[in-house]
């Protein structure tokens, strides 16, 4: 069972102190939203290995910056970590005395990585939410997908839902069984949008069409159908239904892509990225 969320209220901000494991481009979507909805730059502390990120950090925010993550974790009681899956262990394995003095919620933005072995690592009895969101996110305009585990309070859920409120959507899972086909489904999904408009692009040059005519027609149309799916309250496929007339010009572009199994591909394609999601897990326990 899924419960969607819109964005929170501009009002409603974490209590606690944030301490941001990894500073890439995540975090500083993140970061953006959190102070354009009012949190000030002194609750936020980052840990970033890179001087340069971490000076344009600090430069551009105003954050508690530091070069390790025990320094930034020392001060926060939500935690999120945005680390890459393949130096989460040793990460989380170094945070563990933090951890077991400051019993903070943590959440991980890291695919595949379950809150069993996030637990483990920060070494057991710890409040663990798993966190998938999307790259729109950059915009504020993203979704995420969220699984807290046993541990996780009321309040601390309610923390965690804040920060990722700041990037847009949230959702949360409450099998974690299905977080890869969270991962899948919407943490890889504009990858998939953006293929499809590179091909419509690349379409449009072989009819003819000037590259700034196929461009404009292209990305336009792509913003005009999504806006429809999220503000018309209609099914995809009724949508769908309206614009296709018998025998027209849509029909046949539709009846071709489904002659080219254009929803078993995606499927499969969908399926191959819930797969590796849970590839690696296995890969960094």
């Amino acid at each position: 069972m899924t419960s969607p969320h819109a964005d929170l209220p501009d009002t409603q901000l974490p209590d606690t102190d944030i301490a941001f494991i990894g500073g890439g481009n995540m975090a500083r979507s993140l970061i953006a939203g959190l102070l354009r909805r009012g949190m000030a730059a002194t609750r936020i502390h980052v840990a970033e290995p890179v001087a340069a990120l971490r000076e344009a950090l600090a430069q551009d925010f105003g954050v508690h910056t530091y070069d390790a993550a025990e320094a930034a974790a020392g001060h926060a009681g939500l935690w999120l970590m945005a680390v890459k899956p393949q130096v989460m262990r040793t990460v989380c394995e170094a945070l563990r005395p933090i951890a077991a003095a400051r019993q903070p919620v943590v959440a991980s933005i890291a695919a595949g990585i379950t809150a069993a072995q996030l637990e483990r690592w920060l070494g057991g009895n710890q409040a663990i939410v798993r966190a998938m969101p999307n790259t729109p996110a950059l915009l504020g305009a993203g979704v995420t997908g969220l699984f807290a585990n046993p541990q996780v309070s009321a309040a601390q859920r309610a923390q965690t839902e804040q920060l990722l409120a700041s990037a847009g959507r949230t959702v949360w899972i409450d099998d974690e069984a299905r977080m890869d086909a969270v991962t899948a489904v919407s943490g890889s999904g504009p990858a998939y949008v953006f293929l499809l408009a590179e091909a419509m692009e690349a379409a449009a040059l072989e009819q003819g069409l000037p590259a700034e005519a196929a461009r404009t027609l292209v990305l336009e149309t792509v913003l005009g159908a999504a806006r429809m799916l999220t503000e018309a309250g209609e099914a995809p496929a009724e949508l769908r239904r309206r614009v296709t007339s018998p025998g027209g010009t849509t029909q046949a572009a539709i009846e071709t892509f489904q002659a080219g199994g254009f929803e078993a591909l995606t499927a499969k394609a969908i399926d191959a990225a819930a797969k590796r999601g849970k590839e690696l897990s296995a890969a960094n326990d």
